[in-house]
Parts: C-alpha cells; structure tokens; sequence
C-alpha cells in the first residue's frame, strides 16, 4: 500500500470535502426538477457514497498517524 505524508491526506480532505458540498447542492438541484433526471441523481448519489466512503478512509488514516 502507499503512503502518503500527513500533509497529503489533510489536502485530499480538503478537496474531497468541498466536492461533497458541491454535489450535495448538485443533488438538491436535481431532485427540485419535474420530471425529476433518474439517471442523474442515481450516478449524483452514487458520487456521493464513494467521495464520503473516500473521506472516512482518509480520516482513519489521518488518526492512525497521530495516535
């Protein structure tokens, strides 16, 4: 497995956060529109999962280097 510095990691957390933010709205946006896109917000929420599944595993490895 690769490692990466601390550094690297809280800059990942960063990004990955504000991408959530950004699809969040996304989601938001597409689930106001009539007929609402199906395949959109399946591929929006299946975005979703991966990036917060992706931010979890970041911030494991982020505790694990401190303690």
């Amino acid at each position: 497995m690769t490692q990466h510095s601390e550094a690297e990691l809280q800059a990942a957390h960063k990004t990955i956060t504000s991408s959530i933010q950004k699809i969040e709205k996304v989601r938001k946006t597409l689930s106001s529109k009539h007929p609402q896109p199906k395949a959109q917000l399946t591929l929006v929420s299946r975005n979703h999962d991966a990036l917060r599944l992706a931010l979890s595993l970041i911030e494991r490895e982020l505790e694990n280097k401190k303690g």
